[in-house]
């Protein structure tokens, strides 16, 4: 039989033993891996790196490396980290598929809501309409033109089901009330590849993927996918969907960090610490604003505040996906 003080002696070394986890968090010698859900290249994998390097020296010079494990649009990376070891070594850098995975897909190892310990948004990243170097428009009133002349023809590339640019793509076809034959690809980058080769014709992507693409000329570009126009040197020439008559036509993709459930709370406290410090590192502010991303300094960096977002915008698209009928088992 055993004996309550021992049991009680049991249950108190385990409790000092998590506390003394999270008070050494992180360990001299150990690796905290940031799993980013889609290939290298795109521009969550971008913001991926530039975040590795912000929170070396807030986490006390930690050594933080980046696994791309891409597929089903985010949902194999996420399930890797859901069933990791909740101890902060293992971390998830995903963007709006946290919202949409769970409409898109009828069954998933894992629940968004309950099986991961959120940490806070990283940045908001505007969205641009671009497309091959050799399409004849050179203004979006002259593509819609085109657009309307070869209905049923026109391609529309996509990083992937579920992808910010496949949401997007959704949204523009509602908008014009016309059909595009959807290109889904492994990533952002091969799609944008693709693109500048004139394999496809359109693409929707976020700004830390394209703005250097039309900075070089290498696609066109017609208009961007917030309220009002940006700033960057590169893109503030391009009008809104919106000032173009696509009536509160607007696409936003944020970036959030996350721990598996169970993480415990000194260690998800020490992570959204250095994630606040980070996000004011003035290299890793220059590199998003360069890209068009705006880093985010609102209360969504609280943890809780996170979650409700994520709720808010999971409700959000899930609309938008259900109508598009777009799912996948």
């Amino acid at each position: 039989m055993n004996h309550p003080f021992k049991l009680v002696l049991g249950a108190a070394a385990i409790l000092a033993a998590f506390g003394v986890c999270a008070q050494t968090y992180p360990a001299a010698g150990k690796t905290i891996t940031i799993v980013v859900p889609f290939t290298a290249g795109g521009p969550t994998d971008r913001v991926a790196r530039d975040l590795a390097e912000a929170l070396r020296k807030p986490l006390g010079g930690a050594t933080i490396v980046v696994d791309n494990t891409a597929g089903a649009g985010s949902s194999i990376g996420m399930a890797k980290v859901a069933r990791a070891a909740p101890d902060g070594y293992t971390l998830l850098l995903n963007h709006i598929g946290m919202a949409t995975v769970p409409s898109m897909y009828r069954k998933l190892p894992f629940n968004v809501e309950n099986d991961f310990e959120y940490l806070g948004i990283i940045n908001d990243v505007p969205m641009t309409l671009i497309g091959k170097p050799t399409l004849p428009a050179n203004n979006y009133k002259e593509l819609t033109a085109w657009i309307a002349a070869n209905k049923g023809k026109v391609n529309l590339a996509n990083a992937g089901l579920g992808s910010a640019s496949h949401l997007c793509g959704l949204m523009f076809q509602s908008a014009l009330q016309t059909e595009m034959t959807s290109v889904p690809y492994k990533g952002a980058a091969p799609a944008i590849a693709d693109l500048m080769g004139n394999q496809v014709d359109l693409l929707c992507d976020q700004t830390t993927n394209t703005t250097s693409q039309i900075e070089a000329k290498k696609v066109k570009a017609y208009a961007v996918t917030t309220p009002k126009r940006l700033a960057t040197p590169a893109l503030k020439g391009l009008p809104t969907l919106q000032e173009l008559g696509l009536k509160d036509f607007q696409v936003t993709i944020w970036h959030g960090l996350y721990a598996p459930k169970g993480t415990p709370a000194a260690v998800v406290k020490t992570i959204n610490d250095a994630l606040k410090v980070a996000l004011k590192d003035p290299q890793f502010v220059k590199n998003e604003e360069a890209l068009g991303a705006v880093v985010t300094t609102d209360k969504r960096l609280e943890p809780a505040e996170h979650k409700k977002f994520v709720q808010a915008e999971t409700a959000k698209w899930g609309a938008v996906i259900k109508a598009a009928g777009s799912y996948a088992d």
